[in-house]
């Protein structure tokens, strides 16, 4: 499942790292691959991810395997993150030359998901891709990899003007390079109950896919602000937040779909 939104400061990371980890605390097997150059899903993680490591740049521009960049978050069992280094901010323009550049990140996730059945590992149930807030080749590779993609909204105006856009490229996608992606969930994100705008938001939302949109909502909250500074998801930090319990709620509804 790809998290993705051209906006940015919409809670992808956040929604990434919290939906995986509400899903591996309940014994599910999980793995976030962090493909924004700025790293913040390994932040959260609690895994290393300084220029020196080798990592998912290694993997889309340097063929090596992922099963050399996985590690296990340190926090929360049967959760693993492929994390991403700075040398990230380059790859949009080293993938340009590279042969099939749009299915790298595809064809390295099958790999791997082999080598974990053959080294008789437990299989994976779900894999997020957190994608930087742009549409390039990066993002593209992501839908080229995912049969799923969750789009996490913030409940303010601007939000749905970019919505259409992401849209329109996820059909052209669609339309010739995964016939196999659907956007699947649409995730409410700080969402603030005491203003009339979020409310209509919403409500707009909803109107408009009323299959896909969740109905846990993510409030505006303090706790899932502060968690990564203490390189945690808002499951560790503070599980009985509201934060953390909105996320829990969000991940059994995409469990059970």
């Amino acid at each position: 499942m790809t998290v993705a939104n051209q906006k940015g400061g919409v809670g992808k990371t956040t929604t990434t790292v919290n939906i995986a980890a509400a899903l591996a605390s309940a014994g599910l097997h999980v793995l976030v691959i962090d493909i924004d150059p700025q790293g913040n899903a390994s932040t959260a993680l609690g895994v290393p991810h300084h220029a020196d490591i080798d990592s998912i740049y290694d993997v889309l521009i340097n063929d090596f395997s992922m099963a050399d960049v996985v590690a296990s978050c340190p926090d929360i069992d049967n959760l693993y993150c492929a994390p991403a280094t700075i040398h990230l901010a380059g790859a949009e323009i080293e993938l340009v030359s590279l042969v099939a550049r749009e299915q790298r990140l595809r064809r390295a996730i099958d790999e791997y998901v082999k080598h974990r059945e053959q080294a008789g590992e437990p299989r994976l149930d779900f894999i997020f891709i957190d994608c930087p807030p742009s549409l390039g080749l990066l993002t593209v590779n992501a839908f080229c990899a995912a049969n799923e993609v969750m789009i996490p909204i913030q409940c303010e105006y601007y939000a749905l003007e970019g919505l259409s856009q992401l849209l329109k490229n996820i059909e052209m996608i669609q339309k010739h390079l995964n016939s196999d992606l659907v956007v699947s969930t649409i995730l409410l994100t700080m969402y603030d109950g005491r203003t009339n705008l979020a409310a209509h938001v919403a409500a707009d939302v909803r109107q408009h896919f009323p299959n896909q949109v969740l109905q846990a909502l993510i409030p505006r909250s303090v706790r899932i602000s502060e968690a990564p500074s203490y390189q945690q998801t808002v499951m560790t930090y503070d599980p009985s937040s509201t934060g953390a319990l909105s996320y829990l709620e969000a991940a059994a509804e995409i469990a059970e779909r």
